[in-house]
């Protein structure tokens, strides 16, 4: 199958790649549901029918959040449950807790510039938040996900990525100087080898997993994204533009049984061996190392011993 393109892009909001999407009878779970993205992304799933829980770290943002969705939608199918990704505990309590199929996780947390650079076990903190978090919710709710018989998984990762692969050997930069730019940029790496791992290792299962780049967003890093990279006035998004790749992934026809892709402007997005220079091209591309099975199949191995 070649490249998906849609008759979407840059200026696409989330409420544009929902319209006509039915999700009645369906269920999702959306992390950091309580921030610009997660809550917008959460806004449309609403709107399709879907029952949408906010998993989030901050329980009354979470409950307001619901609160201001459901009002905006009239679907009273809205709720939040508290979620801490830096916390294992947590994260199984999560999964123990939930009920029947699960059709749609869409892992929107994201740990950017935390206060704290090491968290339990010595682990780098972004990389501890928004891969090894992630990854333990999902394998918690693989058997609902299973039973949901064609459940997708987003993974929300960044342009960011194209600044470092994830680097085995120093994951936790336990011999090299602590830089947050490739701290960052190797967490969002594992997420999209997550999206390709899962979607090789759970097919059988009928669970497919991609990759959504949404964009810097205006609300969230002002003139600059992740790690102090400067972004162009013209190149920023609103939360609803922001949303709508994550979106499109979650609801659209095209992605019936497509995995382990990453997207971006709500396309996908050019493999590329070397990062480009500059924006736009940084945005609309993807490393050639982020796609990779033997390191979607590493990095899995690794998560699991790291987990253990």
């Amino acid at each position: 199958m070649g490249a998906i393109v849609t008759g979407f892009g840059f200026a696409s909001t989330a409420a544009d790649v929902a319209e006509g999407a039915d999700l009645g009878g369906r269920r999702a779970v959306v992390t950091g549901g309580a921030s610009p993205l997660g809550t917008e992304t959460a806004r449309e799933l609403a709107r399709a029918g879907a029952a949408v829980t906010l998993a989030v770290r901050d329980l009354s943002a979470g409950q307001r959040a619901a609160a201001g969705i459901t009002a905006a939608t009239g679907n009273p199918d809205v709720t939040a449950v508290r979620l801490d990704l830096a916390d294992q505990g947590s994260v199984a309590a999560f999964a123990a807790a939930w009920d029947g199929p699960l059709h749609l996780l869409v892992n929107s947390a994201d740990l950017t510039r935390p206060a704290e650079q090491r968290m339990a076990r010595r682990w780098e903190s972004r990389f501890a938040v928004n891969h090894l978090g992630h990854f333990a919710l999902a394998s918690g709710l693989h058997r609902a996900l299973a039973a949901a018989r064609g459940a997708r998984i987003v993974a929300v990762s960044s342009s960011t990525h194209l600044y470092s692969p994830v680097v085995f050997d120093d994951i936790h930069f336990a011999f090299r100087p602590h830089d947050p730019l490739l701290a960052y940029a190797q967490s969002k790496t594992a997420n999209v080898l997550f999206a390709v791992g899962a979607s090789i290792r759970w097919a059988d299962d009928g669970i497919t997993a991609n990759a959504a780049g949404p964009g810097p967003i205006d609300a969230r890093c002002t003139s600059h994204g992740p790690g102090g990279l400067f972004v162009p006035p013209g190149l920023r998004k609103t939360p609803q533009q922001a949303a709508a790749t994550t979106v499109l992934l979650a609801v659209s026809p095209l992605l019936e049984a497509v995995g382990g892709r990453y997207f971006s402007d709500c396309n996908e997005a050019d493999p590329v061996s070397q990062r480009p220079v500059g924006y736009p091209q940084i945005l609309r591309s993807v490393a050639r190392y982020a796609l990779d099975p033997g390191n979607a199949d590493r990095l899995w191995d690794t998560s699991v011993r790291l987990l253990s």
